[in-house]
């Protein structure tokens, strides 16, 4: 047994509280170093002990989670999970949140909700987790296991569930290419510094970056104010064109299929695969029934295995496969796996992503 993960639980809500305390306790690997109700009672805690991850609502008396985690990070980093409100303000503070080195992102509305809390507890302890393993100094700050008798909706369901049955080979060589990215913890600012150096005629890019649902539009918004690529939510039936970017909606698959001589990508509802949704595997596993040689996919920081067996069908299928290192990774997990599986081509630093992009779209 390793040493277990202690979270400090910072929320004015009692029933919050409560709710994230029981959730957590039902990881063996987790345990609660305490509670706050604002940030002052937390500052005092953590001058006592230092806390592994904290969970941070971003609405409190006396000072908001906001201005708390930028003094927090100037002072002493540690990895931040912040809850919000599922609204388009609460999606907006996110985006502020993850810019200032939140590491990921729960939901506040749905935590305590009868409906649905299995997934979100499953979704609740991964990010803890994943924030546990994050290298802090890699995030841009710049502008599972249940114990016996707990519920199990953690199945660890693979794309098979989402995917319909192989027609064949994929298509023919073509001249066009599509991009295929996958990212969990630490991705928002690395999808940013990597759309950020492309230009307006990149070819077209697909998207699952693990996020809830509603962040993902203020995270397509806020990239594309920054992009001379297009950046949008997908829309189920939303083509893949030259100069574009599709991100998943969070909590809903995306898959890439081909109508004719174009790709256009279905958004469907599901069951978790491996426990995410959208998963990066549902999307590299369609791409290589779908786009074959001419697709790349490119894997990026994240915990867990997501996309490890999907990049390895796209690898064999003929697509280019790239997996960003671990030197510029918050968390080397996804990227590690799908090496160890075989399926990555080469491995390069998030600065050079962009470029071999580039550099592999000459070829077709």
């Amino acid at each position: 047994m390793g040493k277990k993960i202690r979270v400090l639980v910072i929320d004015d809500s009692a029933s919050v509280r409560q709710t994230l305390v029981r959730v957590l306790q039902e990881d063996p690997d987790i345990e609660i170093m305490g509670v706050a109700t604002d940030p002052f009672m937390a500052a005092k805690k953590i001058q006592e002990e230092i806390p592994d991850v904290i969970t941070l609502d971003v609405e409190m008396p006396r000072m908001d989670g906001i201005t708390f985690l930028r003094k927090l990070m100037s002072q002493r980093p540690i990895p931040v999970v912040m809850c919000s409100s599922l609204t388009e303000a609460g999606s907006e503070t996110l985006m502020q949140a993850l810019e200032a080195g939140a590491v990921d992102v729960i939901l506040k509305s749905k935590i305590g909700a009868a409906d649905g809390l299995a997934d979100d507890a499953v979704r609740i302890r991964e990010a803890v987790k994943s924030a546990s393993h994050a290298r802090l100094g890699n995030v841009r700050r710049n502008v599972n296991s249940l114990r016996p008798g707990a519920p199990m909706p953690a199945q660890k369901l693979t794309a098979d569930a989402m995917l319909p049955p192989p027609t064949g080979k994929a298509m023919a060589k073509t001249t066009e290419m599509v991009v295929c990215v996958g990212a969990s913890t630490g991705g928002t600012e690395a999808l940013r510094e990597f759309l950020e150096a492309l230009p307006a005629n990149a070819p077209g890019i697909v998207i699952v970056q693990h996020m809830p649902e509603k962040f993902t539009a203020a995270f397509a918004k806020r990239l594309n104010s920054l992009c001379e690529v297009e950046v949008k939510e997908a829309v189920d039936g939303d083509p893949v064109l030259r100069g574009h970017v599709l991100i998943a909606p969070g909590d809903s698959h995306m898959l890439l299929e081909r109508r004719g001589a174009r790709y256009h990508v279905a958004v469907k509802s599901g069951p978790l695969v491996s426990r995410h949704r959208p998963s990066v595997d549902v999307l590299f596993r369609s791409a290589a029934r779908s786009a074959g040689s001419n697709a790349m996919g490119i894997i990026m920081t994240g915990m867990g295995d997501d996309g490890a067996r999907g990049m390895l069908e796209m690898h064999q299928a003929g697509a280019y496969t790239v997996a960003q290192d671990e030197a510029t990774s918050v968390v080397f997990g996804m990227p590690k796996e799908a090496i160890a599986k075989g399926g990555v081509d080469r491995i390069l630093p998030l600065e050079q992503i962009a470029r071999e992009v580039l550099i592999t779209q000459q070829k077709f």
